[in-house]
């Protein structure tokens, strides 16, 4: 019996599994095969769901108590009927799903013998959604650097225009666009997924922009059409606009998806529910204004139906808050496809899937290149897989950006994009043209660029001022123990790697021979996140996601505020929340006025000079 499968969008499904039964064989044959089920340990999953994925928060389980029923290897069941068949038990059990409304009716099926010889058991029939075409994962993106316009982009299984109603009246009409498995890329000695056996219909992708608001203010908005349903109403806040005082946003790289149950799915990343939680939160307790994800975004790879698992993922934070993204290897590569490496990583997207989801303020179709600017900083994203020699159409974007600057207006210039130049991790110098460090590097030097991200390794490091793989700047420790550069005095861009959003962490050797210029190497699922203000920067790696501050940097820009005070300053605009945490033996931490800034490689939550936090006692006094 299965239980009747009836929802709009991500209800959880309850199925319950009765009656098992087997194929019959001869005796003979189930001889050999058992043989070879010893051989190979994947041909013995008599599981619903597979091995336990470590780091992921939800685990996966077994059908039954006895894994090895279904292939009656248990001796206590091995039993024959007249013709020396097997005769299994029937057996029971509950699994529960969670189902994500992905616009086409979903069937249950049971099966033994692993994912390489699979025989089906089970079939529930096909389960129909109450609404396939429901309007669903609404995602924000900033148009421009006005602050003044939002765009929304949503999935539906309706091709009429729908709209968007904001600000207590308004509202906008939606251009409403697909794409069919004739516009991915194939070649005939690989064959790709996304043109074959990966395909699945994307439904029809609904844009709309609100024009008409107001920078660094809070709206609401609901999206849909009387034909097809509303969504809920949902509030977000617009970004600082271009040469305000102040901009927080949080920036991460390669974070894939998984599900919210014990499924196993293609390419799985566990890692991924725990960085959206945390940013979720984030995002309800602190100041956010943009969030940056920077390549390697849903992993789908080919498998068309992946964008609706991590659009559904990421609908928490994208709906709030604007997702500004770059194009990564995992998004756009494939052969005979234009880009830089020809390598199958997209499964033959080749950028399609990702630009009409994720429409950013490019230079035109599969030219998803651009630069914005929000508060005192300006973004420079491009694309690493696309042609970025000298000479070519991208170099030259980026020469005529970096030199049109105004540093009055935007002091901070930040450079994103997903290959890295530099990093410690094994192996980087076969996944990155060595060409690209020669022809780009010398830009960022010229037009002094403060800070670059990058992605694709997947873990969190970070450079000194380097330049042609030599460091021409050191930071220097604060009185609060804060790693700080002096920008006053440009000597090179400072690099961080932040590709842990969420796939399987890249470790790093346990020697780093000949890498001085790698001052922090993190290997565990976070996000940085990034306060700018005109004279300062403070960025802070969040590592295993938990409230402390684990990796300080700083950046401030007037020479005439000391570091310590500079400190001060970014810890009370920021109002940063940090936990308590005990400290043995207790050790006297620093206090940037009425906050304990940083001890122990701990940061400490506002508190009052001379109260206590735990066993920890917070001296009192400010900072000399």
């Amino acid at each position: 019996m299965y239980k009747k499968l009836i929802t709009d969008n991500s209800m959880e499904a309850i199925l319950t599994l009765t009656e098992v039964a087997v194929e019959k064989k001869k005796k003979k044959n189930k001889e050999k095969k058992d043989k070879k089920k010893k051989k190979d340990k994947e041909l013995q999953d008599d599981k619903v769901k597979s091995n336990k994925v470590k780091s992921a928060p939800i685990d996966a389980q077994h059908l039954t108590s006895d894994p090895g029923y279904l292939g009656c290897k248990n001796v206590a069941c091995q039993k024959r009927d007249a013709s020396g068949g097997c005769r299994v038990r029937t057996c029971a059990a509950t699994l529960t799903f969670h189902v994500v409304n992905f616009r086409t009716d979903v069937e249950f099926v049971l099966f033994s013998g692993g994912f390489r010889t699979p025989c089906v058991l089970k079939r529930s029939g096909a389960l129909r959604f109450a609404n396939p075409a429901k309007p669903l994962y609404g995602h924000l993106s900033s148009t421009d650097s006005k602050a003044t316009s939002m765009r929304l982009t949503w999935v539906s299984g309706d091709a009429r225009p729908q709209q968007v109603q904001y600000a207590g009246g308004m509202s906008a009409i939606s251009q409403v666009a697909t794409f069919t498995q004739k516009d991915m890329c194939s070649v005939p000695v690989l064959p790709s997924p996304a043109k074959d056996f990966g395909w699945h219909d994307p439904g029809y992708i609904h844009s709309a922009v609100m024009t008409g608001l107001q920078p660094s203010q809070s709206y609401t908005y609901r999206y849909g059409s009387d034909f097809v349903g509303w969504s809920e109403t949902i509030k977000f806040r617009t970004p600082p606009a271009a040469g305000s005082d102040e901009l927080s946003f949080v920036i991460f790289g390669d974070m894939g998806k998984a599900p919210h149950d014990p499924s196993v799915e293609h390419y799985i990343q566990p890692g991924s529910i725990t960085v959206t939680n945390a940013v979720a939160k984030e995002i309800q307790t602190r100041k956010v204004d943009s969030i940056f994800h920077i390549g390697d975004i849903s992993y789908a790879t080919g498998f068309l139906v992946e964008w609706d698992f991590f659009l559904h993922l990421i609908t928490p934070l994208a709906s709030q808050v604007p997702y500004m993204t770059a194009i990564g290897n995992h998004e756009r590569d494939y052969a005979d496809s234009g880009s830089v490496y020809v390598t199958p990583d997209s499964g033959g997207e080749c950028g399609v899937a990702y630009e009409s989801y994720f429409p950013m303020p490019i230079v035109s179709k599969d030219k998803p290149w651009y630069s914005i600017e929000q508060g005192s900083v300006h973004f420079v994203v491009m694309s690493t897989e696309h042609k970025w020699s000298e000479k070519s159409e991208q170099y030259n974007w980026m020469n005529e950006d970096l030199s049109s600057v105004n540093r009055s207006r935007t002091p901070w210039v930040i450079f994103i994009g997903h290959r890295p130049m530099y990093s410690s991790h094994i192996g980087i110098t076969l996944n990155v043209d060595p060409i690209f460090l020669t022809a780009v590097e010398p830009l960022l030097l010229k037009y002094q660029v403060d800070l670059v991200f990058f992605g694709h390794v997947h873990n969190y490091e970070r450079s000194c001022a380097i330049y042609q793989r030599k460091c021409r700047g050191m930071p220097k420790k604060d009185a609060s123990g804060i790693d700080t550069y002096d920008n006053s005095n440009y000597t090179a861009p400072v690099h961080a790697i932040v590709g842990a959003g969420g796939f399987s962490l890249d470790n790093f050797p346990k020697i780093i021979i000949g890498k001085r210029w790698s001052l922090s190497r993190v290997s565990e699922f976070g996000y940085a996140r990034v306060h700018a203000t005109r004279t300062d920067i403070l960025v802070q790696d969040l590592k295993d996601l938990i409230s402390n501050c684990q990796q300080y940097v700083q950046f401030p820009a007037d020479p005439k505020i000391p570091p310590s005070q500079a400190c001060c300053a970014v810890i009370q605009r920021a109002n940063i929340p940090c936990l308590c945490s005990k400290v043995t033996p207790p050790i006297e931490g620093i206090i940037c006025m009425d906050k304990v800034v940083y001890v122990a490689n701990y940061c400490k939550r506002p508190l009052q000079p001379g109260s206590n936090c735990g066993s920890y006692h917070v001296p009192g006094g400010p900072l000399a």
